[in-house]
């Protein structure tokens, strides 16, 4: 043990969160961000198309709390759909876009782990 205090436990409250990295037609809220994690939520309105991004070096983990969370992404045909209770994995570098084909906000919980930067806005998938 090197004789340093541990980090303090920390709540966030929604209360303390903090608009995130923006991309247009999502709504991302920070709750805290260290050198290799970025951790809050993505809120989505019905019928809400996302600006394609990517999120650098960073693994993206979301855990779909409400409503449908809908992602196309690169080298991919079609979509894949996420609902309440499932894990959406996003690897490193992986052009994407999100939308909410649902009746109702969807709302998803995101970890991100890499230290890269946290979203960066793109025009589409490249050409093949």
């Amino acid at each position: 043990m090197s004789g340093e205090l541990p980090r303090p436990v920390r709540v966030f409250t929604p209360a303390d969160l903090a608009p995130g990295d923006p991309t247009p037609g999502m709504h991302r809220e920070l709750a805290f961000e260290l050198p290799l994690l970025w951790a809050g939520q993505v809120a989505t309105d019905p019928g809400a198309v996302s600006g394609w991004h990517h999120h650098e070096r960073n693994e993206s983990s979301l855990y779909v709390v409400r409503g449908v969370l809908r992602l196309e992404f690169e080298g991919h045909e079609g979509h894949v759909d996420a609902g309440p209770g499932d894990f959406v994995h996003v690897p490193a570098w992986t052009v994407h876009r999100e939308s909410n084909p649902g009746r109702e906000p969807s709302l998803a919980v995101i970890a991100r782990v890499g230290g890269g930067l946290p979203t960066v806005n793109v025009d589409g998938p490249a050409a093949r």
